[in-house]
Formats: structure tokens, sequence, C-alpha cells
């Protein structure tokens, strides 16, 4: 429950920093500053009972503190406390100011095992990490909130931990990069990275299925036209495939002509779209944008949430709206 807060907390921070162009860039540098750390690692664990901040050693974790001691996380003897400072700098630098395009997503997977390996945090490193790759993917704007590596990750958890510690190894010799680390193994963890992102992709696209979504939408019209009586009609089509495919907004005026009604059929349809669900708006006047409503689930993503129906019947039945 506290992962899914502090996501919501997370993406709203970062959507009031990212608009456009070079806003969205730094609020994805941001999320490699310290500070940035610690945040997110107080948005997991504050307010949490004493017991599930409690270690195996009987301390108490301190939420949004880096670590004040040493670790040892199986064979990998984390850097001195004293010289987190210095890595984490280094990493902000390193993985933080790559130039925007193919070349940040390979970094943020590289950092991701660097930033892991440093181990800033005396527990909730694993999550922090986690929650840090999601959060600069969608800071670059390559979510837009479809898609998350965190499943991948999830469904995958034998191999991310394995390749993870294969990337905490030391060089294998003189061909295999210069540094401490092994290459070889950083590679590898960067493939994997990417083929969880593409995997949770394409899962996505085939759950929603957006190429035959023109279809969904006016099979949702027809039943709502013939089962409800709610003066919702399917001339509604055309624009609201249209917000659907562009994610914008129209104004009422723009949405009527669209519909090729006149203007009161056309008002009266748009009013029983916005009380149905199928609209939304901010202000009694201001423009209108798509809107998914419970009970057209079943029709717009249907394998996505094959119970909607369900939920539906039981719902009227309660008496809930």
């Amino acid at each position: 429950m506290a992962h899914i807060r502090t996501e919501a907390v997370c993406e709203a921070e970062l959507d009031r920093r990212c608009t456009q162009g070079e806003e969205a860039d730094a609020a994805a540098r941001w999320l490699y500053t310290p500070e940035a750390l610690t945040w997110l690692h107080a948005q997991l664990f504050d307010g949490l009972p004493a017991t599930d901040l409690t270690l195996a050693d009987g301390s108490q974790m301190v939420p949004g503190q880096f670590r004040q001691r040493a670790v040892a996380v199986g064979r990998h003897e984390a850097p001195t406390a004293a010289a987190l400072p210095l890595f984490l700098a280094r990493w902000a630098e390193v993985y933080g100011r790559t130039r925007r395009g193919e070349a940040s997503i390979v970094a943020l997977a590289a950092a991701h095992h660097r930033l892991a390996w440093t181990h800033p945090f005396l527990d909730g490193n694993g999550r922090v990490t986690r929650l840090h790759t999601h959060l600069v993917l969608r800071a670059l704007g390559l979510t837009h909130g479809l898609w998350s590596p965190l499943r991948g990750f999830a469904r995958t958890e034998a191999r991310y931990k394995a390749l993870l510690q294969a990337a905490d190894e030391h060089r294998r010799g003189d061909l295999d990069d210069r540094g401490n680390l092994t290459q070889a193994g950083l590679v590898d963890w960067i493939h994997y990275t990417l083929d969880v992102c593409i995997d949770q992709v394409q899962f996505m696209a085939q759950q929603l299925q957006v190429g035959s979504m023109r279809d969904r939408i006016q099979a949702a019209l027809a039943f709502e036209a013939a089962t409800h009586k709610s003066g919702v009609r399917e001339e509604a089509l055309l624009p609201l495939h249209y917000l659907f495919a562009t994610q914008a907004e129209l104004g009422r005026a723009d949405f009527k002509t669209m519909t090729g009604l006149g203007d009161r059929l056309g008002t009266q349809l748009l009013t029983s779209l916005l009380r149905r669900g199928f609209l939304a708006t901010d202000s009694a006047y201001g423009k209108v944008r798509f809107a998914v409503p419970r009970h057209a689930l079943r029709f717009y993503f249907p394998a996505l949430w094959p119970e909607a129906e369900q939920d539906e019947e039981r719902l009227r039945g309660e008496g809930i709206r």
C-alpha cells in the first residue's frame, strides 16, 4: 500500500515538474540527485509502524536517511558510508546527464545496477532503485502511465536478482573493460532491462488493442443506445474516437459539429455522454476529453479487465453507480 501511494505521489510531482522540452529533461535529471533519492526513500517508508522499520540487527531504519555505517549484501561489500557522497555524485554525473534518446535508456539501465550496488540506504534499496527506474522512464515521456518495468521485474524476479549479482562481480581479465567491475556483466544486465521494457510495451499493446478501438467504441455506443435509453447515440463515434486517438480536448461546439447532428440534438447527446461518463470536463462550459466509464470497460478493454461486466452488475445491484 505504501508503494502504491508513493508511486502516485511521485508521479504527481513529476507531472508538476514535467511540461515540455528542457523542463522534462530537467525533471529526469532531478531524479538522479541525492535529494530525489532521499525523498523517494522517505515517501516509501514514512508513516510505516516501527516494526516495519526494524532491521535484522534490531536497529531502526530512518526514512530518507543515507546509511551511516558499512553494509554487506551476500559477497558484496558496499562502498563505505563516508564514500557515498562521492559515489552518488559520480553516478548522477555519468547517468543523469546523458543526452536524450537511446543513450538515456541505456544509461537508465546501467544506473539501476550502479545504484543498487552503491546501496545508499540501510534497507529499501531495491524498492527505491526500481521506483527510480520507473519514474525516469515516465519523466522521459516513454510510459504515459500505460506500462511499467516494475511488472516485468516482478515476473522475472530470479533472473533480475541473478543478473544484478553477476554485474557486481569484479573485472574478468584484461578484455573486460578497465574498471573495477565487470563490463560484460553490466552489458548483460542492460540487455535484460531493455528486454523487460520491450516485453511490457508489447504486453500492454496486446491488452489495449488500440488499433481496433474505433470498433469497440462503436459497440459500446450501440449497446448503450439499445439498452439504457440514456440519450447516447452512435453519432458520437467520430468525435469520441478522435479524442481517444489524439488524447486532446475539444470545444463543445466542435464536438457537436463532428457528430453531424443539429445544435439541439448535439447538445442533448453531449449532455448524455457527460452524464454517462463517456466524456469528462473540468467545468460546466469547458472543453471535453475522452473518459472511460466503468460500464464501458468490457467493450473498450476486454482483455485488460474481463471482470468489468460482472463488477458493473454487482454495483448496480447494490445501488452504486
